[in-house]
């Protein structure tokens, strides 16, 4: 059983040693000595890769059930690890299981870090940062677009009746998904630096950020985020970017193919823009009305930062935790919205929120009336009473594992609002919290190494819809 799942790892190590050549070429231009630092862990990591994937290479490829369940826990746990060796040789961070936070921040997309000065790191290191980023990007869209549907968590299944349908099928092979989902992306994070050079902002930053805000992970190279550009234009490529990271990648192939579009899918992207557009004018003007700020400054901050905390990107244009507390708990709240199922987002995401609120209002008429049939539904698209338990099982375990990560955290001495922003934050994989010491312009360099852990964990089970982990830790799971 384990066959195919070693020689994935090894495929999937093999490709993240390569891409820390290119590390290691940013030290070599800017004459730092430490580009060894890189070969040398792209060395180690393409060594073990190569070796798993020779010595398990099978010509028939089928994965099982639960080899996909094995192959996606196993693969993001492997990429984690492998990913923290240049920050540990290279000696920008010389504590390990710092080094393992930042690497699982990165690519899991959460954004949240342990160093407190970036701007004193080497380009090469903040590339990698970022570069963890793009990697976990399109690794996420990839693992929801391809493996959730027919592994049946979370209500996902919706997309395997879009790529199922004999009659609109989207891709044909696993394969084919993966090459058209790194198209768009890549196409994505160029369109973006180019229009974030031309806005102001310089190359190796544009780059950093584009990839950043693609997938809606919030890495950044500067300590106050975007807020130290403090510009308009820049802010509002940002915006955009990060907006379409947070839609179906899978949309974006309907759209270059000119396929007919999915309701499911335009279903979802109208709630999403509609509930973006109204939470910016009222935030906007509720801060125009507590403040000497006029409106349109109030709408240039609180639509960039509303969509970045809804799309669980976490950069920041400015402190929100200025404008007091109620709005600190609101921006908490809003990280658990998340953006469009199948995008680069973190959190519970578009259709399920979709799906509860189609369910409460049919509860809700079928007590005024009990003989109504009313359906569920997501847009236009009817919803079957397998996906609507398999949505309410996952909302329920995404409120159980930030409670859990939050008591553990109180456990060993942190108080409560740091705990449970802090678990928030990482289950949602948003990064920043609602403390200052954790905050847009924080980070988590206090948090003890045991706390560390406990904080890898919650942003690899939110990353992973949680379900698909848990369900490898079952007796069942390992039953013949």
């Amino acid at each position: 059983m384990l066959q195919p799942v070693l020689m994935i790892n090894g495929f999937i190590l093999s490709i993240l040693g390569l891409s820390m050549l290119f590390p290691a070429l940013i030290d070599i231009y800017d004459n730092d000595t430490n580009w060894s630092d890189f070969v040398t862990s792209m060395l180690i990591t393409m060594f073990v890769g190569i070796s798993l994937f020779l010595s398990n290479k099978t010509k028939i490829m089928q994965i099982t059930l639960k080899q996909g369940y094995l192959v996606t826990l196993s693969c993001w746990i492997s990429v984690s690890l492998f990913s923290a060796i240049p920050f540990i040789i290279s000696g920008a961070i010389t504590d390990c299981t710092s080094a393992i936070f930042e690497s699982v921040s990165g690519i899991t997309g959460t954004g949240a870090t342990i160093l407190p000065d970036v701007e004193q790191m080497p380009r090469s290191i903040l590339l990698w940062r970022s570069m963890l980023n793009g990697l976990g990007g399109i690794g996420i869209v990839i693992f929801a677009v391809a493996m959730l549907p027919f592994l049946g968590v979370g209500g996902m299944q919706m997309f395997a009746r879009e790529n199922a349908n004999a009659n609109d099928k989207l891709m044909p092979k696993f394969v084919d998904i993966a090459k058209w989902i790194m198209f768009v992306y890549v196409g994505l994070v160029l369109l973006c630096t180019i229009l974030l050079y031309f806005g102001g902002m310089g190359k190796f930053d544009a780059v950093n950020h584009a990839i950043s805000a693609v997938a809606t992970a919030g890495f950044s190279t500067k300590n106050n985020s975007v807020a130290y550009f403090d510009s308009g234009i820049i802010e509002f490529i940002l915006a955009l970017f990060m907006l379409l990271g947070a839609l179906p990648m899978t949309f974006y192939i309907m759209l270059i193919k000119n396929k007919e579009f999915d309701p499911f899918h335009i279903g979802q992207i109208k709630y999403f823009f509609k509930t973006i557009f109204l939470l910016s004018f009222f935030v906007a003007l509720w801060l125009s009305l507590q403040s000497n700020m006029n409106f349109f400054t109030a709408l240039r901050y609180s639509s960039f930062n509303i969509i970045s905390v809804i799309t669980t990107t976490g950069m920041g244009s400015t402190d929100f935790l200025d404008w007091g507390i109620w709005t600190a708990v609101f921006f908490t709240i809003l990280s658990m919205h998340g953006g469009c199922n199948g995008s680069t987002t973190g959190s519970i995401k578009v259709m399920r929120w979709q799906v509860l609120k189609s369910y409460f209002h049919k509860t809700i008429v079928t007590s005024i009336e009990p003989n109504r049939v009313v359906p569920v539904k997501v847009g236009e698209v009817s919803v079957n009473d397998g996906i609507v338990n398999s949505v309410f099982v996952y909302v329920f375990l995404f409120f159980v594992t930030m409670g859990i990560t939050a008591v553990a955290l109180n456990f060993m001495g942190y108080d409560f609002t740091t705990s449970v922003s802090a678990a928030i934050a990482s289950v949602t994989n948003t990064g920043p919290g609602i403390t200052t010491s954790i905050g847009v312009m924080g980070n988590y360099a206090f948090f003890s190494s045991s706390a560390k852990y406990v904080l890898c964990a919650a942003m690899l089970l939110g990353r992973l819809e949680i379900v698909t982990v848990l369900v490898v830790f079952t007796k069942s799971f390992w039953k013949k």
